[in-house]
C-alpha cells in the first residue's frame, strides 16, 4: 500500500463518519438571499465578497437588444453550497464558477441563485461567468421614476438610479456593502459613442461596430456604476493632480452647462481643500438630453439630468465622491452621510464663491420651517424616504453642528472622517462617536435633536454659538 503520513492519516478519520469510515467533504450551504439591510431585504445577498466585476456587453440601438458576459472575481465568507446574484429581467443562458458549469434558477423579481458543479469552501476565491441577454427595462420608483437602464429620445440608452440600478443591466450583488473594481467592454454601432466609469483603456473598430473598453479602480457600490450610450461630443482635460477629466455631452447640450463643467477642476480643487485629497482615479460628467427627476453620483463621472447643467449641482454631485462614493452609507438608513453633506457643499461653495453670509442663510430656514420640516427625519427615516429632508433639513443640521462644536473641530471632521473611511463604509452613529473625539464633546443630545429625533431642536441646539438671532 502508498505510504500516508500521520498527518494525512488523521485528517482522513477527522472527517470519517463515525462507525460508516467514509469521508464527508463539507457540503456548505446556500448564501443569504439578502444582503441585511431592512429597507430592502431582498437586495443584495450573503456568503461572499466581491472583488471584481468584468463585463463585455453588445449594444445594438435598433432593437435595444443587450448581450452580456460577466465575469465575476471573489471570495466565499462561507462553505456555499449555491449563492445568490441579482438580475431584474435579462434571459440568463448559461453560468460557469471556476470554469465548470453550473445550474441556475430565478426566484423573485430578481434573484439569480446559483450551484456550482462542487460546493464551494470557506475563504476561496472563485470566479462566476454568466451569459445573458434580453432588452433590459428600468425598474419604477413611486418618487424618483424610472431607475436603471433607460432609454434616450435620441436611440441611446443610458443607467442612472440609486438605490437600484446596476440590475437592470448586469449581474451582481447589489448591496452599497460589497464594493468592487468594475471593467467594462460595450460594443456599438460605430456612429454610437460609449462612456462610462474611471479611465478610458481603448477603443476597438471592427467591420461595423467599435469597442468602447472603460477601467474603474476605485472600488465601487454597484448603483454608482454606470454607462451610457449617444452620439456624444467628448471633452478631454485634467486636473491639476494630473487626474484625466472625460466629460461627455448629448446632443443639443446647452452651451451654459458647458460653461459650467468648465469650472469642474475649480469645484474639485475647492472641495479638496474642505474635505481632502480628490479620493477617486478619474473626473468628468455625463450629461443628458433627457430632463430626468435626478442627477447622480456615479463614480468618477457624475450623469446629469438634462435639466441640471448647472455650478450647484456640479458642486453637490462631486461632494459626493468623498461623501456616498468613497465613503458609502453602511445601510440605507445613513443616507444623511450622503446627501446632507453633499447639500451642505453647496453652502459652502456659496460661502466661499458668492460671499453668502451661512447665519443669515440659516436662521432664514429656520423661520421658514414648518412642523412637516422639523419631523423629516436624518436618520432611520424609513424605506421610501431617503431622499427628502436630507437635502433641506441635512444642510441646516451640518451647519447648527459646526456652530455647536467650534469651526476648528468641524473643518477637522469634513477632512479627517473621507481619509479614514476611504474606500468602505460607515454608519451616522459611528459618524456621531467620530465626532465627539474630535469635539472633546458630548453629542447624544444634539444628534437626539437634529438626527435621530422628529421634532423642532431645542433651543441651545437650535441657536448654538453665534447662532443666536439678534434680540
Amino acid at each position: 500500500m502508498r505510504y500516508r503520513s500521520a498527518a494525512v492519516v488523521a485528517a482522513v478519520l477527522a472527517a470519517s463518519v463515525l462507525g460508516g469510515g467514509t469521508a464527508v467533504a463539507d457540503t456548505g450551504k446556500p448564501g443569504a438571499d439578502g444582503a441585511g439591510d431592512s429597507y430592502y431585504p431582498q437586495d443584495g445577498n450573503g456568503g461572499y465578497d466581491v472583488a471584481d466585476y468584468n463585463l463585455k456587453i453588445g449594444y445594438e440601438p435598433a432593437t435595444k437588444r443587450l448581450t452580456g458576459l460577466q465575469t465575476i472575481t471573489g471570495r466565499t465568507t462561507q462553505a456555499l453550497s449555491s449563492f445568490n446574484l441579482d438580475l431584474h429581467g435579462l434571459t440568463v443562458d448559461s453560468v460557469k464558477v471556476n470554469g465548470r458549469k453550473a445550474a441556475f434558477t430565478r426566484t423573485g423579481d430578481h434573484e439569480l441563485v446559483i450551484t456550482p458543479a462542487r460546493p464551494l469552501r470557506n475563504h476561496e476565491r472563485f470566479t462566476a461567468e454568466i451569459a445573458y441577454h434580453g432588452v433590459p427595462q428600468p425598474i419604477e420608483d413611486p418618487a424618483l421614476g424610472e431607475n436603471g437602464w433607460q432609454y434616450a429620445k435620441s436611440g441611446g440608452a443610458f443607467v442612472a438610479g440609486e438605490p437600484k440600478s446596476a440590475t437592470t443591466w448586469y449581474p451582481v450583488n447589489d448591496t452599497p456593502r460589497d464594493k468592487a473594481t468594475f471593467h467594462l467592454a460595450v460594443t456599438v454601432p460605430s456612429e454610437w459613442g460609449v462612456i462610462s466609469n474611471g479611465r478610458e483603456r481603448g477603443k476597438f473598430a471592427s467591420g461595423k461596430n467599435t469597442t468602447y473598453v472603460w477601467a474603474e479602480e476605485t472600488p465601487a457600490v454597484p448603483y454608482m456604476t454606470t454607462v451610457a450610450i449617444d452620439k456624444w461630443e467628448f471633452e478631454r482635460t485634467k486636473l491639476s493632480d494630473g487626474t484625466p477629466v472625460v466629460n461627455a455631452y448629448a446632443p443639443g447640450t446647452p452651451a451654459s452647462t458647458k460653461q459650467a463643467e468648465a469650472r469642474l477642476p475649480e469645484i474639485i480643487d475647492f472641495l479638496a481643500s474642505k474635505f481632502g485629497r480628490y479620493p477617486v482615479d478619474a473626473a468628468g460628467g455625463i450629461f443628458l438630453a433627457e430632463p430626468i427627476g435626478f442627477s447622480l453620483e456615479t463614480l468618477s463621472r457624475p450623469i446629469y439630468s438634462g435639466a441640471a447643467g448647472n455650478v450647484p449641482t456640479i458642486v453637490h454631485e462631486n461632494a459626493h465622491q468623498w461623501w456616498g462614493d468613497s465613503v458609502a452609507v453602511d445601510k440605507w438608513k445613513d443616507v444623511c452621510l450622503n446627501e446632507c453633506f453633499a447639500s451642505y457643499a453647496e453652502w459652502l461653495w456659496s460661502e466661499a464663491k458668492s460671499g453668502q453670509d451661512l447665519k443669515a442663510r440659516y436662521l432664514t430656514a429656520v423661520q421658514k420651517a414648518t412642523d412637516r420640516f422639523w419631523a423629516g427625519k436624518l436618520y432611520d427615516m424609513g424605506p421610501g424616504n431617503e431622499f427628502t429632508y436630507v437635502y433641506s433639513k441635512g444642510p441646516v443640521a451640518l451647519h447648527a453642528l459646526k456652530n455647536y462644536i467650534g469651526a476648528a473641530s468641524f473643518d477637522r471632521i469634513l477632512k479627517t472622517w473621507p481619509a479614514i473611511h476611504r474606500d468602505g463604509n460607515a454608519s451616522l452613529p459611528e459618524f456621531r462617536k467620530f465626532a465627539e473625539r474630535v469635539a472633546h464633546k458630548d453629542l447624544q443630545g444634539f444628534f437626539d435633536a437634529w438626527f435621530y429625533g422628529d421634532t423642532k431642536p431645542a433651543p441651545e441646539f437650535l441657536y448654538p454659538g453665534d447662532l443666536k438671532p439678534a434680540a
